[in-house]
């Protein structure tokens, strides 16, 4: 796990309104990708995030039918259980042959069929319910929402979306969920086998969080 992320919970105070800057966040979230990628995108805006799973924070219920509503759930659980503000997100893959499934349930599409919670389970679903499709496009959309405490009434949201196409087969080692999947035409490259560091500067949590950044840029 990046250093960025702090593992104690005594070092980390909650901003003390809606006009403090944010230097200390907790990240709503245990997926190991996203806690990569979001630490080094906000490490160059001086915020220091720790995951929640190190603050002993459960996991949020996702119950609602938008990525927006299950941002906001996930992000004021994570701020009422640790006193800190919270930055969570919601995104998925959304195929314009599948009406936008996956969609909000990206990360258990197979195991909505019966099959196993896992991206190479989730990964098999998606090839074959495209192999009759010849539209291939699809995007990867992101919904970032940054609570200052649990009950802030003015949360901040941002999205993103990244568009490519659905490859028949696998490409590249890095990366996860969908990405060795998920082509680039303009960078002829699949996400996953994109570095780190040209994914960070171009994904759709990339353009999300920027959005967000710029939104806080603006409260200063």
């Amino acid at each position: 796990m990046s250093d960025q992320l702090h593992t104690q919970a005594d070092a980390f105070v909650p901003a003390a309104g809606v006009n403090a800057p944010l230097k200390r966040v907790v990240l709503a979230s245990n997926n190991a990708g996203k806690l990569r990628e979001f630490a080094a995108l906000a490490s160059a805006a001086g915020i220091e995030l720790v995951a929640q799973g190190e603050l002993a924070v459960s996991e949020a219920e996702e119950p609602h039918p938008t990525f927006v509503e299950n941002a906001l759930a996930k992000a004021r659980h994570a701020a009422k259980s640790t006193g800190l503000p919270a930055l969570a997100d919601d995104s998925g893959l959304c195929v314009r042959a599948l009406r936008g499934a996956p969609g909000v349930y990206s990360a258990r599409y197979a195991q909505l069929a019966g099959g196993e919670k896992s991206d190479a389970a989730n990964n098999a679903r998606l090839v074959e319910q495209l192999q009759e499709e010849a539209d291939r496009r699809a995007y990867y959309y992101c919904v970032l929402a940054l609570v200052r405490h649990a009950d802030d009434p003015e949360p901040l949201i941002a999205e993103g979306r990244w568009h490519g196409e659905i490859l028949d087969a696998p490409r590249g080692a890095n990366g996860f969920g969908y990405d060795p999947y998920f082509f680039i035409p303009r960078l002829n490259a699949s996400a996953a086998e994109l570095d780190p560091a040209v994914k960070n500067s171009c994904s759709h949590r990339a353009i999300a969080l920027r959005a967000l950044l710029a939104r806080l840029s603006e409260e200063k």
